[in-house]
């Protein structure tokens, strides 16, 4: 297999500054409804963003996980707070998100902020998830040594006996993230490698900076 001829040319569309919207929040849910209403095999999720955090030496830690609201500006996740991921949003609150939608040659990098969703939010998101996955959040201790895939399979078997019949309860260290972002960038593919970069910059008094950035 010869990697570096993998190679594929992008002809789709074009992005110009004049075409986009000024508040990057709108362009952004303008592009998720594009890339959802598309004709897409079963697996493909448009809500998959590679989600990267820091610890405080400056290590960086990257993962796929999923974008479950968009609400007041804000990008939320959910997940247990004692994964590598809580620990470190816990001692460096800045975090970068990252969605690529193949089938339209098409990014969107976000940077920004990151605080814990209220509990109230938590809670509700969890009790909205299968029964077997607010199971499932009570079996792991995410990100912890476990010695065999049975050690959690009999603690799923026991749990879910325990609740029969009852509400299963959202656990403590289990919740939601919030990201406000400060840097956006749009991201089409273009020919020749010339893509599109149109960058969204947050000024001091909150309003948006729209720049192009070379390819």
């Amino acid at each position: 297999m010869s990697i570096e001829k993998m190679r594929r040319t992008y002809t789709l569309s074009g992005l110009d500054k004049k075409d986009v919207d000024p508040n990057p929040m709108v362009q952004f849910d303008l592009w998720f409804k594009q890339a959802n209403d598309s004709q897409l095999p079963e697996w493909f999720e448009v809500n998959a963003m590679t989600l990267s955090t820091a610890d405080p030496h400056g290590a960086v830690t990257s993962r796929v996980v999923l974008l479950k609201q968009v609400k007041e500006g804000e990008f939320y996740f959910f997940t247990n707070y004692d994964s590598i991921k809580g620990k470190q949003l816990a001692a460096n609150p800045q975090a970068a998100l990252c969605f690529f939608w193949p089938h339209l040659e098409r990014q969107i990098r976000i940077e920004g902020s990151v605080r814990k969703a209220s509990r109230e939010d938590a809670v509700a998101y969890f009790h909205s998830r299968p029964r077997e996955s607010q199971i499932g959040a009570l079996v792991s201790r995410q990100s912890s040594e476990v010695s065999s895939r049975e050690v959690l399979e009999t603690r799923m078997q026991e749990l879910s006996a325990k609740h029969e019949g009852s509400e299963v309860p959202c656990p403590e260290n289990w919740g939601g993230y919030a990201l406000k972002p400060t840097t956006l960038e749009f991201w089409q593919g273009r020919p020749s490698r010339l893509h599109d970069r149109i960058v969204y910059q947050q000024n001091d008094d909150a309003s948006w900076q729209i720049i192009r950035l070379s390819p």
